[in-house]
C-alpha cells in the first residue's frame, strides 16, 4: 500500500515549513499553520526508513476528535480539518517543554527505575515499585524540546529557573497538563482502555497558554487493554498495549537504539 512520508506543497501566503518526525508544518502569513500528518514513525527520536499505510489519517482524526472532546479545559489551536490527514489551527508560540505525564511505571521510567533511579525529572519515585504499575498520583516529567535530536529530562524548578518558561505559565501548563490526562483517562476507560502515558505541548498566542499539536494518539501516548490488567501486573506478564513500545523494544533488542536506522 503507498504511504506519504513526504511533502513538498507551496500554499498561497507560506512563510515556511518545518518537516518534523511525523508532521509536516506549514506557516501561512505567520498567523496560521497547516499540519500535515503524514506515514512517517520515528522511535528514539530517529525517523524510521519506511512509513506505516494509513497511519497519517489515523492519528490526525483521533487527534482532531480528541482535541474537540477537550475544548472545554483548555483552547486549543485546531480550526479545521479539511482532509482526514490535514489540520488547520492558529500559530502559536510554542514553549520549549514537552509536559509528559505518567499514570503508571513503564516504558522509559521503569527502564530508568529498573538501573536503580529513584527521582525522575526531579519527583521521588516511591521504592518496591513493579513494571507496570500505577503511581499513587499520575507524576509530570517534562523534557526539553529538541529542534533536532534527543529530547533532554528537566525538572520544574530548573525550567523556572532557567527562565525556559515562567513560573506563572509553567503552573498553567502543569494544571491543564493534569486536566487533560484525566479526561483523557475517563474517555479510553469508556473504551476499555488505560491511558497509561502520554504528552502535550502548549504555546502562547494573544497572552494566553494554549494547548498546541496532537493529543491522545497511539504515536503520543501509551495505552493498556483494561480487561486482563489486574491478571497480568499479578503474573508479572507484558500488558497488551497501544503504542508504539513494540518498535522501541525491537530496535533495543537489535541494539538500535537511539542510533539511525538502515
Amino acid at each position: 500500500m503507498a504511504t506519504l512520508v513526504r511533502t513538498d506543497y507551496n500554499f498561497e501566503g507560506q512563510k515556511s515549513v518545518y518537516h518534523g518526525k511525523v508532521r509536516d508544518v506549514y506557516d501561512i502569513n505567520d498567523d496560521i499553520l497547516v499540519m500535515i500528518a503524514t506515514d512517517r514513525i520515528s522511535a528514539f527520536d530517529v525517523i524510521l526508513p519506511k512509513g506505516i499505510p494509513s497511519k497519517g489519517q489515523v492519528l490526525n482524526q483521533i487527534a482532531a476528535s480528541f482535541l474537540d472532546a477537550t475544548a472545554d479545559i483548555v483552547p486549543n489551536w485546531k480550526l479545521a480539518t479539511p482532509d482526514p490527514m490535514v489540520t488547520v489551527g492558529l500559530k502559536c508560540e510554542g514553549f520549549r517543554v514537552e509536559m509528559i505525564i505518567r499514570g503508571y511505571l513503564t516504558g522509559s521510567a521503569w527502564r530508568e527505575y529498573q538501573a536503580g533511579c529513584r527521582e525522575l525529572c526531579g519527583v521521588r519515585l516511591p521504592d518496591g515499585m513493579r513494571e507496570n504499575e500505577r503511581f499513587p498520583e499520575p507524576i509530570i516529567t517534562p523534557t526539553t524540546k529538541a529542534d533536532a535530536g534527543h529530547d533532554e529530562n528537566i525538572s520544574r524548578e530548573e525550567i523556572i529557573a532557567q527562565g525556559i518558561v515562567s513560573k506563572e505559565d509553567y503552573e498553567t501548563m502543569e494544571r491543564y497538563t493534569r486536566a487533560l490526562f484525566a479526561r483523557g483517562t475517563e474517555i479510553a476507560a469508556s473504551k476499555g482502555l488505560i491511558l497509561v502515558d502520554t504528552k502535550y505541548e502548549f504555546g502562547k498566542r494573544d497572552g494566553k497558554v494554549i494547548l498546541i499539536d496532537e493529543i491522545h494518539t497511539p504515536d503520543s501516548s501509551r495505552y493498556f487493554y483494561a480487561e486482563g490488567y489486574e491478571e497480568r501486573f499479578e503474573k508479572g506478564e507484558p500488558q497488551r498495549q497501544l503504542s508504539k513500545e513494540f518498535v522501541r523494544q525491537w530496535l533495543i533488542d537489535h541494539n538500535f537504539m537511539g542510533k539511525a536506522g538502515e
